[in-house]
């Protein structure tokens, strides 16, 4: 199992990003981000 890096990450920014990921208005690199940063599985959230 690989270690996890710490990342500090804003609140209001990643309360953003999640709306947009959710309406489907991220860019494809921060959409990537922000699957690896709360672990979402992409194939199921499709």
């Amino acid at each position: 199992m690989r270690s996890k890096q710490i990342q500090w990450i804003n609140t209001p920014v990643i309360t953003e990003a999640i709306f947009r990921y959710e309406k489907g208005l991220l860019p494809n690199s921060m959409r990537l981000w922000l699957e690896q940063v709360l672990e979402i599985d992409s194939k199921k959230s499709i």
